[in-house]
Parts: structure tokens; sequence; C-alpha cells
């Protein structure tokens, strides 16, 4: 039994989910979201509250009750709150910055990688090295972040590249010199 799928939703003020066919519309002061719910799911609103059920208890409709509750209820936090990625370059001569639409990465690279901002997302870089990726759309952030972070993850000799910001990197020890 699904406990995470059998907890209600509560709404925040100023926020608004609708069920239009299979999708579910998520309004609020930030922006607007959609999700198409799998067969087998339903949602119901009862005023402040929503309540996403399954139809069986088939192992598919077990398994994405859960799922289901968590993306609506991710839907509902982004619409409000949005979500905030921060990442970190270290190493020297190692550097970012927003060019228009792009990022602009120099990763010690003989050319700059150019990595284009998905629309919905909000890319600050500050000091040269501290990027910040603002979204209401937990996965385009997370996949975003996950994608710049992919160009030059961080080495465990020396630390450099680019990492979340509190990630801790396993250092390795160099060569040593046998006898």
């Amino acid at each position: 039994m699904s406990r995470v799928g059998l907890k209600p939703i509560s709404l925040p003020e100023k926020v608004a989910v609708k069920l239009d066919g299979r999708t579910v519309v998520v309004a609020g002061p930030k922006g607007q979201l959609d999700f198409h719910l799998p067969d087998g799911i339903s949602l119901s609103s009862e005023g402040t509250t929503v309540v996403v059920s399954r139809a069986s208890e088939l192992r598919q409709h077990r398994a994405l009750h859960g799922t289901a509750r968590s993306l609506v209820q991710n839907m509902i936090l982004g619409v409000t709150q949005g979500f905030v990625k921060n990442l970190e370059i270290q190493g020297v001569g190692l550097r970012a910055a927003v060019k228009g639409s792009d990022l602009d990465l120099s990763l010690g690279r003989s050319h700059p990688l150019l990595h284009p901002i998905p629309a919905g997302l909000t890319v600050t870089v500050a000091d040269n090295t501290k990027i910040k990726v603002e979204g209401i759309d937990k996965q385009l952030v997370g996949q975003f972040a996950a994608e710049v972070r992919a160009f030059y993850p961080p080495e465990p000799y020396k630390g450099k590249g680019v990492r979340y910001v509190g990630e801790h990197v396993r250092r390795k020890e160099g060569k040593s010199v046998g006898k």
C-alpha cells in the first residue's frame, strides 16, 4: 500500500488545480504547469485539499499512485515557491557566463561550451564561478543542472570541475613513489 499516495495535498492560497480530462493543470503566482495523469490514477479536489487515488490494486496502479501524487505536489510547490539548484565551478581558469539565451562555459577545453537555456528557466552567474538555476518545473531545473555538471564532473584527485553547492567529493591520494 502506498503511504505517499494516500496523503492528501493541501492547497496554498492563490493556487488553483483544475482537471481537464486526464490532464491536471496547476496555476499559481509564479506560473502554470500541467501533467497528464496515467491510466488508473484519478484526482479529486475537495475545498483546499487534493486527493490522488488509484482504480485498483494492480501492481502498475500501486506503482504509479505515489509517483503521481508526488508530481502533483511538486507542481504545487513549483508555482508557489519555485525550485533552485546552485552549482559552483572549482579550478584555475574555469568560468561561466550567460550570453543571451545560452550558458557559456569555459571548462579548460579548446572551445567554449554554449549550452542553451530552456524556456521557463532563469540562470544567473555570480563571480564567474557560481551558477544559480531557478524555475517552476522541478524536473527541468534538475535536468539542466545535471547537464551542466556533466560537462566537467568533479575529479577526485584535485577536486576541479563543476559540482553542486555542498556536494562532497571523495578525494583520492595521488601517485606515491614506491621503493
